[in-house]
């Protein structure tokens, strides 16, 4: 249970707390770290159902599996389709901030790679014509943001290959993301015992960090609490989701453990609460030391202790965010293959994603095809929208393993040996609608008029944005009737609703493109996987 713990902890302590947890701080100001709390509140009631899942069904495959039980094979196919955002497309974002941090680490001690090389083809070429086309409309240069003239001066000096075609790839990116798959295919006891390593590590930092950091906070830092209201908090919420996204990692590793109906559920409740309270922790120790107007950077742990003089800490946080981006591509490269393997079992992908390797026991073409799926597109492309992309696809299966459970054990009767605890819904659920109801009408005012503005002004574009809370409005009061006449359990409900509440916080441009992923995901199921699905096979 101790190894799970540390799984937990390795994936959820990360990119979130070393980096996408500054844009969250500067977005909502110290109220941020209550947003932490509301997200851990969300995760909690997944993790309750996921662990009774895998108490009934210690298997690998997390959410894909436990949904082919209680939806089944459709819905499981959409779940494990949207896992891939959540292992695979996250793992991009990580590979991209690892290298950020590397490159910086090596400049600091004299060692530089060219620009060329530590640059995404995309986020070159995007910004290289958006200085461009300043420079065609005679814009002024200053109106250019450090990003894009940054790019434009990478592409500007890259070598030409093949005539017009420019060599410009994030090479360390791509290098790390090898080095990691290579580390999950030879086993995963020799993957298990470098995350316990490295997560031992991110702990002292993190300790040292709180420790050091509470010296020079600043209680006047902390008024405004809230400065741009409850907006500004739920802005945060991608970045803030973001850091949770590997809790469930877990759970893919069920076939490996050697008691997992008892140490899943724990291991999982174990590495939420532990990382929730270093989260809230830490967030207030930042927003306390500078002001939250300050926090929008790439680093915020090193740039706070830059900003009060202590450089040394600076330079060891800097060191250690190397050591936790590389745990969490550690974790996430044994989740992936792990899914595809489980699916492949099915029937859904082709049986040679079900391949084991004769001496190290991994599944071995999956995780070669999880390398290439994250360390390519990690060498070109930029992290625009990736991070959105990622949340939502995981609330999504977080949602529907809550849903999963509501279809199983509705009254909480099941014989496994965990179980999410019954509590009656029957009028729980409406009174806690109501009373959130109430308390945003009375705290978030704001934002009410400002919907009330968009849903009355007759343009689409503006209406268009309401859509995903519109439905989730809807979906609030039917499950509110549902849930006093089937008595339903009152933690999966909460689970669900909280889910679904965060997705609608990330933007309709998330949804249209998530959206995209899914109808890709249908095209691929309906061609091959139906028609090879061993369920297919059993009802022929």
């Amino acid at each position: 249970m101790r190894d799970l713990t540390a799984l937990g902890i390795a994936a959820v302590i990360g990119a979130g707390i070393f980096s996408t947890i500054g844009n969250a701080s500067h977005d909502g100001g110290p109220a941020v770290s209550l947003l932490f709390v509301f997200t851990a509140v969300a995760c909690a009631f997944s993790a309750l159902c996921y662990a009774q899942f895998a108490a009934t069904i210690p298997v690998s495959g997390s959410a894909y599996t436990y949904a082919y039980a209680s939806f089944g094979e459709l819905v499981a196919w959409i779940i494990g389709w949207a896992l891939i955002m959540e292992y695979a497309v996250g793992n991009i974002v990580v590979a991209i901030s690892w290298s950020d941090y590397f490159t910086g680490l090596l400049d600091g001690i004299g060692l530089h790679i060219p620009d060329y090389l530590t640059l995404g083809t995309q986020s070159a070429y995007k910004g290289y014509h958006e200085v461009l086309d300043m420079m065609q409309a005679r814009q002024p240069l200053s109106e250019a943001s450090p990003a894009q003239l940054d790019a434009y001066r990478v592409w500007n000096s890259a070598p030409a290959l093949f005539g017009d075609f420019k060599l410009v790839c994030d090479l360390p990116a791509f290098c790390i993301t090898v080095l990691v798959t290579a580390l999950v295919y030879i086993g995963i006891k020799e993957s298990k015992t470098a995350s316990n390593l490295l997560v031992l590590l991110k702990l002292a930092v993190v300790a040292v960090v709180i420790a050091v950091g509470a010296f020079y906070v600043k209680s006047a830092n902390w008024t405004p609490f809230a400065p741009n209201g409850v907006g500004g908090v739920l802005k945060g919420v991608s970045a803030v989701f973001f850091a949770y996204i590997g809790f469930d990692a877990i759970s893919t590793t069920a076939e490996e453990c050697k008691n997992p109906q008892r140490d899943l559920p724990r291991a999982m409740i174990y590495a939420l609460v532990i990382c929730t309270v270093l989260y809230v922790i830490i967030t207030l120790v930042l927003t306390g030391m500078v002001s939250y107007k300050e926090l929008g950077v790439g680093d915020p742990l090193s740039f706070v202790f830059k900003k009060v003089g202590v450089d040394w800490l600076a330079g060891v946080v800097a060191v250690s965010a190397v050591f936790a981006m590389t745990s969490v591509l550690l974790v996430f490269q044994i989740g992936q293959p792990r899914i595809w393997l489980t699916m492949s079992r099915d029937g859904l992908l082709p049986p040679v994603f079900a391949r084991v390797h004769p001496k190290f026991h991994t599944p071995s073409f999956s995780t070669i095809v999880t390398g290439f799926f994250v360390g390519v597109p990690a060498l070109l492309l930029n992290m625009d929208l990736v991070i959105d992309l990622t949340s939502i696809g995981t609330l999504f299966a977080f949602a529907l393993v809550c849903g999963g459970i509501l279809v199983i054990d509705p009254y909480g009767r099941s014989d496994a040996r965990f179980k999410v605890p019954y509590v009656n819904g029957r009028f729980l659920v409406p009174l806690i609608l109501l009373v959130g109801g109430v308390l945003l009408l009375n705290y978030n005012r704001p934002a009410i008029n400002e919907f009330w503005q968009a849903l009355t002004s007759g343009h689409y574009d503006q209406f268009r944005h309401l859509i995903p809370m519109i439905v989730f409005l809807l979906f609030c009061v039917g499950l509110a009737v549902v849930s006093f006449t089937k008595r339903l359990s009152l933690l999966p409900v909460l689970g669900l609703l909280t889910n679904l509440y965060l997705m609608t916080q990330l933007g309709i441009s998330n949804w249209i493109l998530f959206f995209g992923w899914l109808i890709i995901g249908l095209a691929i199921y309906f061609s091959y996987s139906n028609k090879h699905s061993k369920l297919n096979a059993v009802r022929v």
